[in-house]
């Protein structure tokens, strides 16, 4: 009798968002490969389903281009050495999990040595920098695509690529929960409430918390009653936007400052304020009106704004294909108007029901089910004596 392996799978995620969705799809490779094995780069929702970190997710969550030059060395030196150890004890498959800017360099040394090499989340070459499909073609043995359009492009190109859906499609409600919402964090029902996000990443902090301090302080102004609800995910997020407060003598204003809870303080608010990123596609699945804020180094920007190419860069207008909600980035991201576009939501309630139907659209458009379509795309793209471990997809 052969003595049973183990399915070893390397994988790298950069940041919270990419932690996410590789925990949900390590769940679902464990139900189909019992004992695999699981290490590489993650966070803390990966290392709750057993994986085994070589090197910390915070090292690679930077943004920015120079952003990214100050870290350059400290991050090619992580790069290389999980390239030495993969190539030197070869896993069964490698996931590289968004960063793409980290993970395609890595794929393509790893594909060239007969390592099958799936990227989970395509790059935004819809958004800007579509020559990078061209590299793409090269690192990847199989795309995992999250929004329908990606697929196409792909094809075009005769890369191989699964459209799996949006997992927090599959994990946040299709109906409204802004009561159930508010009884949780001890709001009324009829209080004024706007949730502020500002971001996950302290870079992201260091240029937009004070910006949205002031924008809760006009809002207040306005509308004495307001409660701010502010999620933010580490401590040294929370230190960040605390010191804006104290900065802008804004210690009065009603913000609540909560650790998590961002999904609940979303469905309890009127509307959001929120940071460009993922974050956007959660308020969208959540139904919520919103202000789509984005703010970096003015060089980093400058950078890219000379190689987008739509006229919209928050995911909830990219999926509807036309402007639903409104966009502030850099110079235009000043308190008066993201103040102003708040209050317009606030006040236009049938605007804010159109805006809704609209998101609810997207949410049936990317439930698909996606780590379980994205566990039967990785386990085909392994190798035969690894297939033959896994256990059958339930009917």
């Amino acid at each position: 009798m052969t003595a049973f392996v183990p399915v070893r799978i390397a994988m790298v995620a950069g940041e919270a968002s990419g932690d996410l969705l590789a925990s949900q799809l390590m769940q679902a490779l464990q139900a189909r490969l019992p004992g695999a094995v699981f290490f590489g780069i993650g966070g803390p929702k990966m290392l709750g389903m057993g994986f085994q970190a070589w090197h910390p997710l915070e090292k690679l969550a930077v943004r920015g281009y120079v952003e990214v030059l100050r870290h350059y060395r400290e991050i090619a030196g992580i790069r290389r050495d999980l390239k030495r150890r993969l190539l030197a004890d070869p896993p069964d498959v490698f996931i590289g999990v968004d960063a793409p800017d980290f993970n395609l360099s890595l794929e393509k040394a790893l594909k060239r040595q007969g390592i099958p090499s799936i990227h989970y989340v395509s790059p935004s070459i819809w958004a800007w920098r579509g020559e990078r499909i061209h590299a793409i073609a090269a690192a990847v043995s199989r795309m995992l695509a999250l929004f329908p359009f990606e697929a196409a492009l792909y094809e075009k190109q005769r890369i191989p690529v699964t459209y799996v859906g949006h997992p927090l499609a599959d994990m946040l409600p299709l109906e409204d929960c802004r009561d159930m919402a508010r009884t949780l964090l001890g709001v009324a029902p009829a209080e004024p409430v706007f949730a502020l996000l500002p971001g996950s990443r302290q870079s992201e902090l260091q240029y937009m918390a004070d910006t949205f301090v002031e924008t809760a302080r006009l809002i207040h102004k306005q509308i004495p009653d307001a409660v701010f609800l502010a999620p933010l995910t580490t401590r040294e997020t929370r230190l960040l936007f605390e010191r804006a407060l104290h900065r802008r003598q804004a210690k009065q204003l009603p913000i609540r400052l909560l650790f998590g809870h961002a999904h609940e303080a979303m469905m309890a608010a009127d509307a959001v304020l929120v940071a460009s990123g993922t974050a956007t596609l959660e308020a969208a699945l959540l139904k919520r009106p919103m202000a789509i804020v984005y703010k970096m180094a003015p060089l980093s920007y400058r950078m890219m704004r000379r190689m987008g190419y739509l006229p919209y860069v928050g995911l909830p207008n990219v999926l509807a294909g036309k402007f639903v909600v409104p966009e502030f980035i850099q110079d235009e991201a000043t308190p008066e108007n993201l103040a102003q576009a708040l209050l317009n939501l606030y006040a236009d309630k049938a605007l804010c029901e159109r805006i809704k139907l609209v998101f609810r659209e997207i949410h049936l458009q990317l439930r698909q089910n996606a780590a379980q379509k994205a566990a039967v795309a990785i386990i085909a793209s392994l190798p035969l004596v690894a297939r033959e471990n896994a256990v059958p997809a339930a009917a």
